[in-house]
């Protein structure tokens, strides 16, 4: 017996309550139809239908039966059309969250890439560093960097990683005292960047406390007052990564451990997902295990 045939059979006769309705549409008769859906009944150790000279009416166990049926068939068609998908083009609208610096960073001239594989779907990218339902406010794709591991409600794939540097320009170096260990942190004006998980604790052995003059929700802007001799921050690669090589900043002790920062890209949980973020992802993870110079 062909199971996924006689469950369609079977949805198909529930549809239309008529055996004579369903061989007309199937242009097939009416006794192949019974003998399938009697098959299936055979195999479950159950009656389905109940039969009339005029229609059929499904028995409680039935009722149940096509209910689950139904989600069976839905996940098939569901499954076969993300196959065809993925065979296909993708196409449409892509609606991401990113981080603010990351996004004017990496992520930019990453989508740009993106942008020339897949002509045929449109970005709608929302840069920012406070947390954000993805669900809640339509997100297919969100982007997170983390030092620890996070609970989250969302798959999330690790895309690359990236490391922290402490650091300040050099006039500021000059005019204050030296830094050799982490404990000479204390005294100076260090940067705290307010959406860090570890507040005004650098993570450096057992963590090191730190003051300054400012606190601020963006990356960006510590980066700016650091480069006109103002203080020390704690910046992650993508965002110090040019000033270090031009030499406006210049880092402090590199030879200390630090933890590292973990790209996740996350998307809601589902069955299915589409397959519009599944090329994404793909094209993220291959984007960022190629070397670039």
């Amino acid at each position: 017996m062909n199971k996924l045939r006689a469950i369609e059979l079977f949805v198909r006769l529930a549809d239309l309550g008529s055996f004579t309705r369903v061989a007309e549409q199937m242009n097939t008769s009416k006794s192949m139809i019974s003998k399938e859906i009697s098959r299936l009944e055979d195999e479950l150790g159950a009656r389905l239908l109940h039969r009339t000279t005029r229609n059929v009416q499904l028995t409680h166990v039935g009722e149940g039966y096509l209910q689950r049926a139904r989600e069976i068939l839905a996940k098939l068609e569901d499954a076969e059309t993300f196959v065809q998908d993925l065979q296909q083009t993708p196409r449409g609208k892509l609606k991401i969250n990113a981080p603010m610096t990351l996004g004017l960073t990496d992520l930019a001239v990453m989508f740009s890439d993106f942008m020339r594989a897949f002509p045929d779907i449109e970005l709608d990218i929302h840069l920012g560093d406070e947390d954000v339902d993805l669900v809640e406010q339509g997100f297919d794709l969100g982007f997170r960097a983390a030092s620890r591991p996070f609970d989250s409600t969302y798959v999330g794939r690790p895309l690359t990683t990236f490391n922290y540097h402490i650091c300040a320009s050099p006039r500021y170096l000059e005019r204050h005292p030296s830094i050799e260990q982490p404990n000479d942190l204390k005294e100076h004006n260090c940067f705290e960047y307010s959406y860090f998980k570890g507040k005004n604790v650098w993570p450096l052995g057992d963590g090191i406390p730190i003051n300054g003059s400012l606190r601020v929700n963006n990356v960006l802007f510590i980066l700016e007052a650091m480069k006109a001799d103002l203080g020390i921050g704690f910046l992650p690669d993508f965002a110090c990564r040019s000033a270090l090589a031009e030499g406006t900043l210049v880092e402090v002790l590199a030879d200390f451990k630090k933890p590292q920062l973990t790209l996740y890209a996350l998307y809601p949980a589902r069955h299915f997902v589409p397959a519009k973020v599944v090329q994404c992802i793909e094209f993220l993870e291959q984007w960022f295990s190629t070397p670039r110079h």
